[in-house]
């Protein structure tokens, strides 16, 4: 079945950095765009970084635009976020999230805090 798996989260001070990652399996994986989401206390889960079946295409949110590279290695079945310039305003649960037949696929997701 389809598994999501992510990891790299932690706590970092602002202004620091962290690269999350994603583990896919179940599926074709290099057939499939795949998104980073994240949900921080109290809020709502929000699209982050979002990229195309090749490195080709990227698209992001306009708060983490210039600051979080979203890649992806199809002969690994994983994707990434780099994250750059943290905020405390970046802490929150992060989510991997790929559509497969109208149906959304999640990961248990990691957590980040940014914090001195």
């Amino acid at each position: 079945q389809v598994q999501l798996v992510e990891s790299g989260g932690g706590l970092v001070q602002p202004g620091g950095s962290l690269r999350l990652s994603c583990a896919a399996s179940g599926f074709t994986f290099s057939n499939y765009f795949m998104r980073w989401y994240r949900q921080a206390p109290g809020k709502e889960r929000e699209l982050v970084a979002t990229i195309a079946t090749s490195d080709q295409g990227t698209a992001y949110a306009d708060p983490v635009k210039g600051r979080f590279t979203i890649s992806r290695d199809n002969a690994k079945n994983a994707v990434y976020l780099q994250m750059n310039s943290l905020k405390s305003e970046d802490t929150a649960v992060y989510y991997c999230n790929t559509l497969i037949s109208g149906r959304a696929y999640w990961g248990k997701g990691t957590l980040v805090t940014v914090s001195s």
